[in-house]
């Protein structure tokens, strides 16, 4: 159960989204930062390439990494997966010139909340950091379908499970309703607002779902609804 006080829900509220901008070009990683800072976000550090990302984000603990996935030293995935296995809080915004399919998943499937193309508006990208941010996915039009029907793929092809693997733990009806619907594509705030709950309790509800369950993302958590079907209930 948390035990966030209202006030400290409120402070959270108003407190901007700390961010920090992965890209090897100077220019571009200037312009993402600055952009982000004019729009009221709190660009907590850049970096230019994988190692250097990892040992910042590590030491400033961003709430959204906007991350390229052409890195040097070290590929934005790999970057992604390092950071979101020990940091589960952390969000992570891929930001890439490349529209390729399997980019995408490969993004995804390493832990990325979204995946927005490089070609998008500042304030379609102030729009989707506020969403990740939240734990909202957020993708380029086109892409969430893909995305999707990855999900789906993955589902149909189950992971062996291990013979002298532990029985699942129980949810309560609420993880169960929330999870349901996470499967169904909804996001944080269409939850809240049809089970009549805050923002932060269904946030809550998911990272005690994912504790006990021993996952690490929403890419996971959706593959364990559509598996036993919850994503059709």
């Amino acid at each position: 159960m948390s035990t966030n006080t209202p006030q400290d829900e409120q402070a959270a509220a108003d407190r901007p989204i700390r961010v920090m901008v992965v890209d090897d070009h100077p220019m571009w990683r200037d312009a993402v930062a600055r952009d982000l800072t004019e729009s009221g976000f709190d660009v907590v550090a850049t970096a230019g390439d994988g190692a250097q990302a990892v040992r910042r984000a590590k030491a400033v603990s961003p709430d959204v990494l906007v991350l390229d996935l052409n890195l040097p030293g070290m590929p934005g995935v790999q970057v992604c997966k390092e950071l979101v296995g020990s940091h589960p809080g952390l969000r992570v915004l891929v930001l890439s010139a490349s529209g390729e399919h399997a980019d995408v998943l490969e993004a995804v499937k390493s832990g990325a909340t979204g995946y927005l193309l490089k070609s998008a508006s500042t304030q379609e990208l102030t729009d989707a950091v506020r969403s990740t941010a939240a734990g909202d996915p957020v993708f380029t039009p086109g892409l969430a379908g893909l995305v999707l029907g990855e999900y789906r793929r993955l589902a149909s092809d189950p992971a062996p499970v291990a013979s002298d693997e532990p029985k699942a733990p129980q949810l309560t009806d609420r993880e169960t309703e929330v999870l349901r619907l996470v499967a169904k594509g909804l996001s944080y705030k269409q939850i809240a607002e049809r089970l009549v709950i805050s923002h932060r309790t269904v946030q809550n509800h998911v990272q005690n779902t994912l504790g006990k369950l021993q996952l690490h993302n929403r890419v996971e958590l959706v593959r364990y609804a559509i598996e036993r079907g919850l994503d059709d209930v």
